[in-house]
């Protein structure tokens, strides 16, 4: 069977056809996408895969629609849209023809379905409705600002929006997909930093990267601090407790808060010592020895508190 059309609705377009579109143009680049709620468009035909339109889902028949009764559901009763339909059947594929390793595939398509398909699943079903100011700067409320507005009148006004709008939807999709990549590549080095570290509490990577996925999954839970080479200059690093939030595991010293080069060289004794925020959670050295002198002062200090907490406790 050869793909000749993808087809989804026209006139007003949402992120979940615009996202499945994104997956599907990819994988069938020479096929044309018709927008059309006509009937000799939206009948399955061999020709065709069908998306966002047509009443039925029938993966054999190549049409995935999600608005009829009898909606298909996720295992757990989640609603489906039609970008999660297209992510089940064609995801992996899409994640192969980006040239992603083998043995990350599952592991991508299951990230990826957790933390991008299935908000936009339930937002475009209304089984979860964003609120606050930042409700409007969602990802499927910005993408529908790119409707024409309803005074344009010009006759390919939609058409042209929508593609325009699936340029957008495809670089945040594929950012989003490039970052959990490299989430997993970085994983290896982390845990390969993590047996050299043995049961220090300071963590050096080679370079800056994504850590806490590695060190939470290691069961880490001894590390305080990490120490990367940055530019021209070394990050010494506090760990988030949580994923979400800023509280980490240890603070860098109170009297390095808000301090720079001979400033902070001073109060903490180590030559080369060229900044601390002020909140604690990041400071900066001219050398790796300076970086590894102020962790070592760090996780002191770190301990002393631990200690001191218990004892009050």
């Amino acid at each position: 069977m050869t793909t000749d059309y993808l087809v989804t609705h026209s006139g007003g377009f949402h992120a979940d056809e615009l996202l499945s579109s994104v997956i599907l143009t990819r994988l069938f680049p020479n096929a044309r996408v018709v927008r059309s709620r006509a009937p000799e468009w939206i009948t399955p035909g061999a020709d065709r895969i069908i998306y966002d339109v047509g009443g039925a889902y029938d993966a054999d028949a190549g049409i995935f629609d999600h608005h009829q009764r009898g909606a298909p559901l996720r295992d757990d009763g989640q609603p489906y849209s039609s970008f999660g339909l297209i992510w089940k059947h064609y995801g992996r594929d899409y994640l192969v023809a980006m040239g992603l390793p083998a043995d990350h595939i599952e592991s991508l398509h299951a990230s990826f379905d957790a933390s991008f398909v299935l908000p936009i699943d339930l937002t475009d079903n209304g089984a979860l409705s964003p609120s606050g100011p930042l409700a409007g700067l969602t990802l499927p409320s910005l993408l529908e600002t790119l409707k024409p507005n309803f005074d344009n009148n010009e006759p390919d006004a939609d058409d042209r929006a929508f593609h325009a709008a699936l340029a957008i939807a495809r670089t945040f999709a594929e950012a989003k997909i490039g970052k959990n990549a490299a989430k997993l590549r970085a994983e290896t080095i982390v845990q390969q930093a993590i047996a050299k570290a043995g049961a220090g509490r300071v963590l050096e990577l080679p370079m800056g990267m994504p850590f806490r996925p590695a060190i939470v999954k290691s069961g880490a839970d001894h590390l305080l601090f990490v120490v990367h080479p940055r530019d021209k200059d070394w990050c010494l690093t506090g760990i988030r407790r949580e994923e979400e939030g800023f509280a980490l595991r240890a603070d860098l010293p109170k009297s390095w808060a808000g301090l720079s080069n001979g400033e902070l060289e001073a109060v903490c004794g180590v030559k080369g010592a060229s900044f601390c925020h002020n909140g604690r959670f990041i400071a900066a050295a001219k050398t790796r020895e300076a970086a590894l002198a102020m962790a070592d002062i760090a996780v002191a200090e770190a301990l002393s508190e631990m200690e001191t907490e218990a004892v009050a406790g």
